[in-house]
């Protein structure tokens, strides 16, 4: 199977080279020439796999251009090693009848961001063998939170390659900081940007797109490639969850085989919910998939009127890791709902331009057939918190809450008697200062490790280790930049 790019410049590509090259020559994003169909027979397969195996079947219908011997090795380098807190991986677990929780958080960084940065540095690694590069790999990151540390633990000493990580300077968590800051590894770099996501988004797709900026990388004998879902080897392995998640509730004897589901994402650059996607348009019985966002709701306005406008105030939220106004895989969608590259040029040129454009009725009416969504301000986000606990003494951290109430709403509007699958993107340790306020708890003059260990007196889930160990772990990135001088960092990063 070929890649080729949303805005149709360029060849098509194998898998390899797409996941090498992160970002299209043109500034479109890779995505499969064709998607891939599965029956039945293909689901009723998976009941009594690992998490491991069922991956290895799916990513299969996409890597064909790699072994299965190489398809293998790289699952088992990214799942196995006891990396995951349980053998399950990603469990689904129930927490009140017809609603679910698929806990995506128990990797080495505590969010669901491992599953798919565990596992690209191996796709990356196999790629660069099969296709002979010499060059060395220079991973550019744009971090609202999660990724960050998700990528550094994952190419953390990799062969060939360098990472760099940007994040917003006050839009994490302290958390969040503390991993990326404290981050070991012969080949990593951390800068904090003055400004917010969408200003460091922004500027790794100016350098991506800098083309003299490339040419002297080449010369040096480096090549940029991204760990951010723009990537296509980012966004693939989020896709296999999804099935895994159908056949554990199958499993679990909660629905029978072709029984249709439903799935709420908390999402602010749309590629969790676009695996999603790709899963029902594989043959996986998905109902709808429901869109939640913060009080940055610039998807939830999009999914309901068909106009993408960035132009409005940016919130800084208790669930920062979708404190974002440019959903770069929303492109992707707009794909493969047209199949016409000249309409999703000109929509994302007009959003480069302008801040804004509107899609037309019959593509807006095709979106809406599967997602809809809705929003959560920091208030509700905490009631929910409190009343998740209250009633079932499950803990949930802010980004899950987000996605919970919205999902209840939306049952509460349809009245739809199909199962619900939420998906539970971060341990609630990550935001401990938040949950527990919500939760009652006085947190005055209390460090984050005070935090930990409060919280860990309410949940049934223990501290993750990587969270403990960073009491005593040293800073070893300090540095800050402006937005436009992160070409700059980048230049001192590689001593050119």
């Amino acid at each position: 199977m070929d890649y080729i790019s949303t805005r149709g410049g360029g060849n098509a590509v194998s898998a390899a080279r797409a996941i090498i090259k992160g970002l299209a020559t043109d500034g479109g994003l890779f995505v499969p020439q064709t998607i891939p169909s599965i029956d039945k027979d293909f689901i009723q397969s998976l009941l009594n796999l690992s998490y491991q195996e069922r991956a290895k079947k799916v990513l299969s219908l996409y890597l064909t251009d790699f072994t299965n011997q190489e398809i293998n090795d790289c699952v088992e380098n990214a799942y196995g090693n006891n990396k995951f807190d349980t053998d399950k991986v990603v469990p689904t677990v129930q927490v009140e009848d017809n609603n679910y929780l698929l806990e995506l958080w128990h990797g080495p960084t505590s969010a669901f961001k491992d599953m798919a940065l565990q596992l690209l540095p191996q796709f990356i690694s196999t790629s660069l063998k099969k296709l002979g590069d010499k060059n060395e790999l220079v991973i550019l990151v744009a971090t609202s939170g999660d990724t960050g540390k998700a990528a550094l633990d994952g190419f953390k000493d990799v062969p060939q390659t360098k990472i760099i990580v940007f994040y917003p300077q006050e839009g994490v968590s302290k958390i969040q900081r503390l991993q990326m800051l404290t981050q070991e590894g012969n080949n990593v770099a951390v800068v904090a940007v003055q400004g917010n996501f969408d200003d460091a988004q922004s500027g790794v797709k100016q350098i991506f797109n800098d083309t003299s900026y490339n040419e002297l990388l080449a010369q040096k004998g480096f090549q940029l490639s991204s760990a951010n879902s723009i990537n296509w080897g980012r966004l693939l392995p989020q896709i296999v969850y999804y099935f895994s998640s159908y056949a554990d509730l199958i499993n679990m004897g909660k629905i029978k085989l072709g029984d249709k589901v439903n799935f709420t994402v908390p999402t602010g650059n749309f590629g969790d919910i676009l695996a999603g996607f790709y899963a029902k348009c594989m043959g996986l019985p998905v109902n709808r998939l429901i869109c939640a966002s913060n009080a940055n709701n610039v998807l939830t306005d999009f999914l309901t009127t068909g106009t993408y406008d960035k132009n409005r105030e940016f919130f800084k939220t208790i669930s920062p890791s979708m404190d974002i106004l440019i959903s770069s895989n929303l492109e992707r969608l707009l794909y493969h709902m047209t199949k016409d590259t000249e309409k999703v040029k000109k929509w994302m040129q007009q959003l480069q331009q302008d801040g804004k454009y509107t899609v037309d009725d019959a593509t807006l009416k095709a979106i809406q057939e599967t997602f809809c969504a809705g929003y959560l301000n920091d208030t509700d986000t905490m009631d929910c918190i409190k009343s998740v606990y209250a009633k079932d003494k499950y803990v949930a951290d802010t980004h899950t809450a987000v996605a919970w109430q919205v999902a209840q709403d939306y049952t509460a509007k349809t009245n739809e008697t199909i199962p619900m699958v939420i998906l539970s993107t971060a341990s609630p340790y990550k935001f401990n200062d938040s949950v527990l306020t919500a939760l009652g708890e006085d947190i005055a003059d209390k460090d984050e490790f005070a935090l930990l260990d409060k919280l860990a007196q309410i949940n049934k889930d223990p501290i993750p280790q990587g969270l403990a160990k960073l009491k005593t772990a040293p800073i070893l990135h300090n540095k800050v930049c402006e937005k436009q001088h992160m070409i700059n960092s980048v230049s001192e990063f590689l001593n050119i």
